[in-house]
Order: structure tokens, then sequence, then C-alpha cells
């Protein structure tokens, strides 16, 4: 297991280090996917051409490790869709629209995403071998699993144009609504169709907006 490299020391920070930790957490999906968890550290620093210690230092744990794959298997499409628009979202008149219309986006890419079932199965297969995971899961602060979500609702907050009390139960309830659905019906071997899959998307997309946005100011006085 990883935990006895684990350490507590601040991760690296800046330009090259956000390079190497995407080329880590590329190399560790390959890896994963194709060898399980208990694949070596060794061979996932071999394959993103850093040494095992930079993965350490990164992450902590294999663990850490393992569970930062799954967040970015997740959001990588999301970084592509909804984050590219936070700008235009905050700007856009009917904020519904523009939301469904990137979670749209957001949701059919990982549909067709053969990485996010994979993962899915692997994690399926592997948490029962490993408990550790769960606890490594667990134990990260909010908005850490989800990363793009985290950040594409903390600046829509901070435009004003959501009010988010709980960073962490909010990100659930939008992967509830939007994303959940879709692998829970592939576990059983089914898929929900495009004409379902649209309105559960700008329905789940309108639950949360009508939850979260902030009521208009009182211009009555």
């Amino acid at each position: 297991m990883g935990n006895e490299a684990a350490t507590t020391k601040r991760p690296p920070s800046g330009v090259r280090a956000e390079q190497k930790r995407a080329a880590i957490v590329t190399a560790a999906r390959e890896t994963f996917l194709q060898e399980g968890f208990a694949a070596g550290v060794d061979l996932i620093a071999a394959r993103a051409g850093v040494s095992k210690v930079t993965i350490y230092n990164h992450f902590g744990s294999k663990e850490a490790l393992f569970t930062a794959v799954i967040a970015d298997t997740l959001d990588a499409p999301l970084g592509e869709t909804l984050l590219a628009a936070i700008d235009q979202l905050a700007d856009a008149d009917d904020l519904h629209t523009a939301l469904t219309e990137a979670a749209q986006s957001w949701v059919a890419s990982v549909r067709d995403n053969p990485d996010v079932l994979a993962m899915r199965n692997l994690v399926a297969r592997e948490l029962h071998r490993f408990p550790d995971l769960g606890a490594a899961w667990r134990h990260q602060p909010p908005g850490s699993h989800h990363p793009a979500v985290a950040g594409a609702l903390e600046q829509l907050v901070a435009k004003g144009r959501l009010a988010i009390p709980d960073l962490e139960v909010a990100i659930l309830q939008l992967y509830s609504l939007l994303l959940y659905p879709h692998l829970v019906f592939s576990t059983y071997g089914t898929e929900i169709d495009a004409d379902l899959t649209d309105r559960l998307t700008a329905q789940g997309v309108g639950m949360f907006l009508d939850h979260y946005t902030p009521p208009a100011p009182d211009t009555a006085s």
C-alpha cells in the first residue's frame, strides 16, 4: 500500500508542478485501468517521466493518487465545458439556459467516455480489497474530490449568481441530479436514452438553481 510513504508536506505549486501533476494523473489512470490498484508506483512514475519521490510529494500516498484519478476522470469533461463558459454564465441573461447547455455537454462527454465506466468498475472491484481507498476519499477536504465542480460553483458564488452555504453538499447534489443516474443505469447494463437525458439535465439544473439562486433584491421600498 502507499501509506508507508505518505507525507504531510504541502504539495508543490507553480506551473511546472501543475504540469507534473497532470502527467502523473494521466499515467496513473492508464496504469490503474490496466493493472488495477495493485500497480506499482514505480511503473506510474516511469510512465509519467518523474521520480517516485515526486509522486509522493504531490499526492502523499497511492490511495490519494487513486482518488485524484477518479476526480480527474469525472471532472475532465466539465473542465472543458462549464469552466470555459464561466464568464458567459456569469453575464447570461438566462442562467438556467446557459447552465443547461454547459451541463448537457458535460453529461454527454461523461456518458461517452469509456474511462469513466472503466474507472467506476475498477473502484467497485478494488474497494473491498483495499479499504484504505475509502478512507483516503473520506478524509479529503470539501471540494477536493471534484475540483473543477468546486471551482465552477465558487466562481458563480463570487459573481453573485449563486448562494451556496455548503459547497460539499452542493457538489454531491449536482452530481446526483446530472451524472449519477447514468452511472447507476450503466451498472445494470443499460442506459438512459437521449430524450430522458435531456429532460433530466434541464430539470436537474432547474432544481439546483431554484435552491441556490439568491433572492432578488427588494426594491419595493
